[in-house]
């Protein structure tokens, strides 16, 4: 008996009390650990249907990513005829007022009419910082036949001309001449602000 008493006695020792706790507490976490992550790898078919479904992962994000890669190249095709656009149809600010005067003055001799006073205006445009929108007031003179030949060279114009309005005074009596009071907007590059 005298052994037996001396396993009891030392099994109420604490050191042994927390000796035992531990190793329960030990084997516990390792039973939670082999659950939790599987380490031996799982049967045949769990690893079927692991494989298949990082095969379906992998087909979805390689999808994904030709989708993006078309998105950029059409984003930059897009850019490029955009650029091309503005240099081709949108005259340069530090250029514009001589530009279109010319061009208006062509259409104007071209049509057969009389050029008048004319204004310009530059009006920012909400969201840009390179493109304004200029205003221009021009005053022709001319016969109804010639005044529509000159709408029709501005709405032809590669300079992108959009009429906004057309005043006309009426005739003096017995007169062939109609005066016509325009008001046409295009677009012109330069950085909002700039006077130049």
């Amino acid at each position: 008996m005298s052994r037996n008493s001396d396993w009891l006695l030392r099994l109420k020792e604490p050191r042994m009390i927390m000796r035992v706790v531990l190793g329960v507490l030990a084997a516990a976490n390792l039973a939670m650990a082999v659950v939790a992550f599987k380490p031996f790898g799982g049967s045949a078919d769990d690893l079927r249907r692991t494989a298949a479904s990082l095969r379906a992962q992998l087909a979805a994000t390689q999808a994904r990513i030709a989708i993006s890669k078309r998105l950029a190249q059409k984003v930059d095709v897009a850019r490029t005829q955009g650029d091309q656009f503005l240099a081709r149809y949108v005259v340069d600010r530090r250029f514009a007022s001589s530009a279109v005067y010319e061009e208006l003055t062509r259409m104007a001799t071209e049509a057969g009419i009389q050029p008048g006073q004319n204004s310009f205006q530059y009006d920012e445009i909400e969201g840009s910082d390179t493109l304004q929108m200029m205003t221009i007031s021009a005053g022709f003179e001319g016969t109804y036949q010639q005044i529509t030949k000159f709408v029709n060279l501005v709405d032809k114009s590669p300079r992108f001309f959009v009429v906004e309005s057309m005043q006309t005074s009426a005739p003096q009596q017995n007169a062939q001449k109609l005066t016509v009071q325009f008001k046409i907007k295009t677009f012109v590059r330069g950085v909002v602000g700039d006077e130049s």
